[in-house]
């Protein structure tokens, strides 16, 4: 699933097509995960922002569009030759489509969920073939019916957050600390990737319930390292994550995602895997020791 990186990047690639622009046609698949994304029709993109792993448009008449990509979902704009007859001509569900560009796609593609037509005639469209994003339209930060986006703890890479109430955050919780790093409470936007990642840069095992405060500093240095290394590097992509701009580089630098079996990069110790409240985790025995 895209975590913050991943968002960020296509956040930035969007914004300046977007913002300014007017919203004159749109269509939502019927889906209750989907419907009310043509709710924003006649309204201008103001600011285009991002919150975790949530894509937000503040539309001018006060409401915000929200895209969360789940698994398979993908931004891409559309033929801009295809007539408002041909949109809506597709079906709402059909055979697998043909493999897509990475910047376009077809609005005929069935497994476009939703699109948006704009003032200078380019056209938004939001493709997810497993169906596990999610289209919202609501009042401005009322998110009661997204409560994951309303109960999302602080973002990672904005100075509001320092290593002492991230600790004192930590503490509030039994859970594991992997388990902490998931459910977007403690920090925003982070994902299994990311996890794995930091919490071997900072030598903490995965399963560990607490962490010294010295240990907190440390995982909210190598969170910040991880993530604004993956932005630079225009994310990872792994399978279907792409942004406007194509695939990202990010997965060719990890150091313990998805390495498990192979030496540790610090000490060549075999990594390990476990399962860890429903989540794999790999990590090194010797150098995150519990």
């Amino acid at each position: 699933m895209p975590e913050l990186p991943e968002v960020e990047v296509v956040r930035r690639q969007l914004a300046g097509p977007l913002v300014g622009r007017l919203i004159t046609d749109a269509w939502a698949h019927p889906s209750h995960k989907f419907a009310s994304g043509a709710d924003a029709v006649g309204s201008e993109i103001e600011a285009l922002r991002r919150r975790g792993k949530y894509l937000i448009a503040d539309l001018d008449c006060g409401r915000d569009l929200i895209v969360h990509l789940g698994m398979t979902g993908r931004l891409c704009f559309a033929d801009v030759s295809e007539t408002r007859e041909a949109l809506l001509s597709r079906p709402v569900n059909g055979p697998a489509a043909e493999v897509m560009a990475p910047n376009a796609v077809s609005v005929s593609d069935p497994y476009v969920r939703a699109w948006w037509r704009l003032d200078n005639g380019e056209t938004l469209c939001f493709h997810d073939v497993r169906r596990f994003g999610r289209i919202a339209v609501c009042d401005r930060g009322d998110y009661r019916g997204l409560p994951t986006l309303a109960a999302m703890g602080p973002e990672p890479l904005e100075g509001g957050l320092d290593s002492a109430t991230f600790w004192q955050a930590s503490r509030r919780s039994s859970q594991r600390i992997k388990t902490q790093l998931l459910n977007q409470r403690l920090v925003a936007g982070v994902g299994n990737i990311y996890a794995d990642e930091a919490l071997f840069l900072a030598r903490i095992n995965p399963s560990a319930r607490a962490i010294s405060k010295p240990r907190a500093e440390r995982l909210l240095a190598a969170l910040r390292d991880v993530l604004a290394a993956s932005i630079e590097r225009g994310g990872s992509t792994l399978r279907d994550y792409y942004s406007l701009e194509g695939a990202g580089d990010n997965q060719k630098y990890f150091v313990c995602y998805g390495r498990v079996g192979e030496p540790c990069v610090r000490c060549g110790t075999e990594l390990r895997r476990r399962v860890l409240d429903q989540r794999s985790s790999t990590w090194c025995p010797q150098c995150q020791r519990r």
